[in-house]
This record gives C-alpha cells, structure tokens and sequence, in this order.
C-alpha cells in the first residue's frame, strides 16, 4: 500500500513511454521535450529492472520511487541508473537506517506526510552530493 503510494503517476508514464518510443521509431526529428520523455522512460524501466532471487525490500522501493517521481534520476545518465540505484540503496543502509526503519514501520504516505516528504529529500539531496 505504501508503494502503491507513492507510485502515483508512474503506470501513465511508462504508458506514455511506450507509446512515444513505438512513435519515435518512425521519425527522426525529436523535439527536446520528445527526448526527455524518452530518456525518463528508460530511466523508469531501468529502475524496475531487478536482479533474480534479489527483491527490492519495500521501503527501499518506496524511495527509489519517491526518487524517480520527484526527479533526482532526472540528471542521471541512463546507462549510469543501476550504478546510481546501487549507490542510493548503500547510501541509504548504511547511513539512513532510522528513515528506512521509520518507513518500514509506519509505512508514512510519502504524498502527505510533510515530515517524512522532508527527511526523504533532504537524505536524497545529500546523497545526490555525494554521488558522482
């Protein structure tokens, strides 16, 4: 439920994505809105691409959705997501254990509740700054 949450919009852009990329394919010209769409999609499929026997555990899901919805992937190379995810995921183990557990825990609405919205961007933030 927490997951589904924070997914929001994600159904319909990976819908658009598909839709745009069978589009693409036919045409050369790409305007840069058309490419950014593009690469987000990728981006997203890329995210959702997990390892057999290696599920995601929900709260780490729930931020790399939170991540992706709220554009911090947006800067990232598509060929660089999985390196990136990896590194968020061990970023977020190792130094953000009491978030992970809070979201474990009270499974906290990711849309709605301000204080939790807040501790996810600032962690995402600072693992944005040190993340290269």
């Amino acid at each position: 439920k927490a997951i589904k949450k924070v997914a929001g919009t994600t159904k319909l852009d990976l819908a658009q994505f598909r839709e745009l990329q069978a589009f693409a394919q036919f045409g050369s010209d790409l305007d840069a809105s058309t490419k950014k769409k593009l690469e987000r999609g990728q981006r997203i499929v890329e995210l959702f691409k997990q390892n057999q026997y290696s599920p995601l555990s929900m709260e780490m899901e729930s931020i790399f959705l939170f991540a992706m919805q709220n554009g911090y992937f947006d800067d990232v190379k598509v060929s660089d997501i999985k390196r990136c995810q990896t590194a968020m995921g061990e970023y977020f183990e190792t130094r953000k254990t009491e978030l992970l557990d809070k979201i474990r825990n009270e499974k906290p609405d990711l849309k709605k509740d301000a204080a939790a919205v807040e501790a996810v961007k600032t962690a995402l933030a600072d693992f944005k700054t040190s993340w290269k």
